[in-house]
């Protein structure tokens, strides 16, 4: 039986079809809620310094491919070789986002997982102009901001934007990033943190400190989106 479960995992046709599904509930969950934005004038304020490194929580993700405007369509996003990396990387494409396949660890596993080789595709594509999308997370660290989000600003020379995106109605999965699901006809926030460029010649000191910076201002950004709807956070926590 595990066999057998394991093969339709890894099927194509499986894949195609979780992925679409995937991606047409999220296109309802995202037509049927009315979304604020803070900023108000969080488009006009962001638009100027495209292309730019968008950033997120890992887990409060599935929403972000609709954030995107006529002047910000040209973006990738970062998802992982790993078998569940299959459905998002097709529901991310039928969303008409790119995506670029790797890991954003930088540790142990960063040559073995793909790391080597979609820095430097996230990097070609800023320089392409195309928006890059990505978690911020440490792999299987929740809410632990990683090094490699400032190594790739540093290389780039764009800059950082996180933000949150959370829903009134959701369901909470009790995995190790706290999953949101989120759903259809309800209220919705679209946060925007502090921006943070990281200058070329950057120290591992300072590389460090826009390290921290980067996670204190997801998590305020999430706790306000949240906040702006009512509902209590979503932490790693519960």
């Amino acid at each position: 039986m595990k066999k057998l479960i394991r093969d339709l995992l890894r099927s194509s046709w499986f894949q195609r079809a979780v992925g679409f599904l995937t991606a047409e509930f999220l296109r309802l969950v995202w037509r049927t809620n009315r979304f604020s934005f803070d900023p108000p004038d969080v488009y006009q304020i962001v638009e100027p310094l495209t292309p730019a490194i968008f950033v997120f929580w890992h887990g409060q993700h599935f929403l972000t491919p609709f954030i995107k405007t006529k002047e910000m369509h040209r973006a990738k996003v970062l998802i992982s070789r790993h078998r569940d990396g299959e459905f998002n990387a097709i529901a991310a494409e039928r969303l008409g986002i790119g995506t670029i396949r790797g890991s954003g660890d930088h540790g142990s596993a960063f040559h073995r997982k793909g790391g080597v080789g979609a820095f430097k595709e996230m990097v070609r594509a800023l320089e392409q102009g195309y928006n890059v999308a990505l978690t911020a997370d440490v792999p299987k660290r929740s809410r632990i901001a990683g090094l490699g989000i400032i190594m790739l600003a540093r290389e780039s020379g764009r800059t950082i934007m996180p933000f949150a995106m959370a829903t009134s109605r959701y369901w909470c999965l009790k995995n190790w990033d706290r999953t949101t699901i989120n759903l259809p006809f309800g209220r919705g926030a679209l946060v925007g943190g502090e921006m943070i460029t990281v200058p070329p010649d950057a120290s591992p000191e300072v590389m460090e400190e826009l390290r921290v910076r980067l996670e204190a201002t997801l998590n305020e950004a999430t706790s306000r989106a949240y906040a702006k709807l009512g509902r209590p956070q979503v932490t790693d926590h519960g």
